[in-house]
Order: C-alpha cells, then sequence, then structure tokens
C-alpha cells in the first residue's frame, strides 16, 4: 500500500495544483465582475508584502535584541530569559511564514496577469496599438522581475537566520546555566551580522517594490 500511494503522489499534486489553479482563475473573475482586475490585486499585494516584511524587519530585530540580552546575562531568571527568546523565535518564524505566502500571492498573480496580457496582445486589429501594448508589457514584466529578484533574496536570506537562532533556542533550553550563556556569546556576532545583511536585503525589496507600483499606478 504504501509504494502504491508514493507512486501515485505526483498525480495527486498535480491535480492539487490544478484545483487550486482553477480557484485562482475563478476568484479573478469573480473580482473582475465587479470592477477590480488582476491590476489591482497585484498592487494590492505588492503592497501586502511590503507591509509583511517592515513587520518582519521589527521582528527580526526585537529577536536579535533578546538574543543580545540573553548573552549579556548577569544573574537574574535565566529560565525567563529563555523562554522570553524562545517566544522572540517563534514570532519570527510565523512573520516569515507572513512573507512568504504575501510573495507567493504577488507572483500567482502577476503570473495571471501577465499571461492574460500576452493572449490579448492576438485580439488588436491594429498594428501600432499591438507594438505599443507588447513594449509595455516587455517593459512591466523586465520591472517585475527585478522586483521579484529582491523579494525572492530577502526571503531567502530568512530561514539561514532562523536556523541559527532555532541553535541558539535550543542549545538554551538544555544548558540553562553561566557555560551556555559563555557559548552562547561567540555565535552573537554572526547571527548580528546575518540580520543585518537580511534587514538590508528586504528594505531594498521594499524599495523595489514601492517603485514597481509607482510604475504600475501611472500606466
Amino acid at each position: 500500500m504504501p509504494s502504491v500511494f508514493r507512486a501515485g503522489t505526483p498525480a495527486l499534486l498535480l491535480i492539487f495544483s490544478v484545483f487550486l489553479t482553477g480557484c485562482q482563475s475563478t476568484y479573478y473573475s469573480a473580482m473582475e465582475q465587479v470592477g477590480i482586475h488582476k491590476r489591482d490585486i497585484m498592487v494590492d499585494r505588492i503592497e501586502s508584502s511590503q507591509v509583511a516584511q517592515e513587520e518582519a524587519q521589527e521582528q527580526f530585530s526585537s529577536a536579535l535584541e533578546q538574543f543580545r540580552s540573553v548573552v549579556n546575562f548577569n544573574g537574574g531568571d535565566l529560565e525567563a530569559l529563555y523562554d522570553q527568546l524562545n517566544a522572540e523565535y517563534e514570532d519570527s518564524v510565523t512573520s516569515a511564514a507572513e512573507v512568504r505566502d504575501r510573495i507567493q500571492g504577488v507572483k500567482d498573480v502577476s503570473e495571471a496577469l501577465f499571461d492574460e496580457w500576452e493572449d490579448e496582445l492576438e485580439l488588436y486589429s491594429s498594428a501600432s496599438l499591438r507594438r505599443s501594448s507588447q513594449q509595455k508589457l516587455n517593459d512591466t514584466r523586465r520591472q517585475y522581475k527585478r522586483m521579484l529578484a529582491s523579494m525572492e533574496q530577502s526571503e531567502k536570506r530568512m530561514q539561514p537566520v532562523l536556523n541559527a537562532f532555532q541553535d541558539q533556542v535550543l542549545y538554551l533550553k538544555h544548558n540553562l546555566n553561566a557555560r551556555a550563556i559563555s557559548a552562547l556569546k561567540g555565535e552573537f556576532g554572526s547571527i548580528k551580522s546575518d540580520i543585518d545583511r537580511l534587514l538590508r536585503d528586504m528594505q531594498r525589496s521594499i524599495d523595489e517594490s514601492r517603485k514597481f507600483v509607482a510604475t504600475l499606478k501611472q500606466q
């Protein structure tokens, strides 16, 4: 039975993918019926991704400060300090997941918009208008790819940071003593460097998305 299930998994995933695609298409069609087009949804989702990244910046900064408190521990309730660090780690995981979801939402609607735009080029009877629309499509797609690359770069930086935080949380959980704190001090510089780079990448992504949205709104 297990081998049969594994053999059928790709087909199940394909069916699930088609189902989701159908749901998305139905959603976009329904929204268009009330005057909300894919471009509007795209702008809304990009702006939502900006908010998610800004909140993630705040969360990772907060987690770093909590880690700083741990390595600077100088007496008190070490278990309470661990609980706070663990809570910051869990909030960071949640925040990272939200960023990923928002970026995926941007990708879904953008692909649908560009596919529709490409298909509708064939409907023009005017060659000059078709060429103009094709040029706008090419320019928009190029700007979008630059924005998406920036988003995905910042997204990829999150997991290594989360992995490093998880290591610190696990180590402290099983070693609630001054020696453990001393061991973690050596990791602080590396984690701070990684988070600083992540925050810079997120800000670059936010700035790129703002420029792209401004361009869309001018079209």
